[in-house]
C-alpha cells in the first residue's frame, strides 16, 4: 500500500499544449452568455456532478477540446489530455420520437411570439415552457437522460476531458441554439420549414419528403451523361474535400439493415439481417479505429 511520503512531491500530469484548438470565448467568470446555455450548465450541476465539472473549466479555456460535432442523440468530441493520443468522448441524449417532436411542433406554432422568434432565428425566452406545455422538455431531464464515456483511464465521470466538452457544449449553444433542437432530433432547416407549414395551415408531415425529393425531370435534366465522365469517374470531385465525415461509429450501425426488414433469407435457421448486423458493428468499430490511428 501506497504511503503518505510515496505521494510527497506528485504533480499531477499536464496536457499537452494544443494549436487551433476550440477556445472557449469566456477565459474568465461564467461559461454560457445566453439563457440557455446557462441553463444546460444549471441541469448538469443539479444533476450533482458540478463539483467534477470545476474539473473540465480550465480545460476548455486553454482549448484542450479540438473536435466536437453534435448529431441527433449524439456529440462527439477529442479532446487532447497528457498523453500523445486525443482522447475520445462521446455522449448520448435523449432523441424525443417523431410523435413527440409532432406535439413539440404544434406548441411552438400556436404561440405566435415564440413562433416569430424562431422563424427569426432567435432562441424565445420562454421555449423551456413551451416543451413543458406539451409534456416534454427542452434539455435532458436526468442524468440518466445522459451517457457520456471518455477513452480516458480516469474512472470518474464526467472526468475532466468530458466536463470540457459539456462546457464547450455550451458555448456552441451559445453561438447556434438550434443545435439544441438538433441533439434532441431534429435539425434548424428541417424544423423551421415544418413550423412554416404549420402556421401555413398544414401538420408538417409532408414538408421533410418534399424537401428530400427533389423533381424527377429536375434531376435527369441535371445528370451528366456517362460517356462523357468515364475519365474522372473514380476521381473525387473539389466538394469531396469540403465534406466532413465523423471518424466515430454510429449509434446504429446496422441501421439501414434495420429500415429494410426481414431479409426473408434464412443460413441454418437464421434470418440473414440478424447473421449481418454483427459484421456492420465490427466493421464500423474497425472503420472508426483505423480513421483515428491515421
Amino acid at each position: 500500500m501506497s504511503s503518505r511520503s510515496d505521494w510527497q512531491g506528485w504533480e499531477p500530469s499536464r496536457p499537452l499544449a494544443v494549436e487551433g484548438g476550440i477556445d472557449a470565448r469566456s477565459r474568465r467568470g461564467e461559461i454560457g452568455e445566453q439563457w440557455w446555455s446557462r441553463r444546460f450548465i444549471e441541469l448538469l450541476e443539479s444533476f450533482g456532478v458540478g463539483s467534477r465539472l470545476e474539473r473540465g473549466r480550465n480545460y476548455a479555456r486553454r482549448g484542450q477540446v479540438i473536435e466536437l460535432d453534435v448529431e441527433p442523440g449524439v456529440v462527439l468530441a477529442k479532446v487532447q489530455g497528457s498523453r500523445y493520443t486525443p482522447y475520445r468522448v462521446r455522449i448520448r441524449g435523449k432523441v424525443l420520437s417523431e410523435q413527440q417532436w409532432r406535439r413539440a411542433e404544434k406548441a411552438m406554432a400556436s404561440q405566435a411570439l415564440p413562433l416569430a422568434k424562431l422563424l427569426a432565428g432567435e432562441m424565445p425566452s420562454d421555449m423551456e415552457d413551451v416543451f413543458c406545455s406539451c409534456r416534454l422538455t427542452l434539455f435532458p431531464r436526468s442524468q440518466a437522460e445522459l451517457n457520456a464515456k471518455c477513452s480516458c483511464p480516469d474512472w470518474e465521470n464526467p472526468c475532466k476531458h468530458i466536463a470540457a466538452v459539456y462546457y464547450i457544449l455550451a458555448e456552441r449553444f451559445d453561438e447556434d441554439p438550434f443545435l439544441i433542437f438538433a441533439w434532441r432530433g431534429k435539425d434548424r432547416e428541417e424544423l423551421l420549414e415544418r413550423l412554416r407549414t404549420r402556421r401555413a395551415g398544414g401538420d408538417g408531415r409532408g414538408a421533410r419528403r418534399a424537401r428530400q425529393a427533389p423533381p424527377r425531370e429536375q434531376a435527369d435534366s441535371d445528370a451528366a451523361p456517362l460517356s462523357g465522365a468515364l475519365d474522372s469517374f473514380w476521381c473525387s470531385g473539389p466538394a469531396l474535400a469540403e465534406r466532413h465525415v465523423s471518424p466515430f461509429a454510429g449509434e446504429a450501425p446496422d441501421a439501414l439493415l434495420r429500415q429494410l426488414g426481414p431479409a426473408q433469407v434464412e443460413m441454418q435457421g437464421d434470418d440473414l439481417i440478424e447473421l449481418l448486423a454483427p459484421a456492420y458493428a465490427a466493421l464500423a468499430q474497425a472503420a472508426e479505429r483505423r480513421a483515428l490511428r491515421e
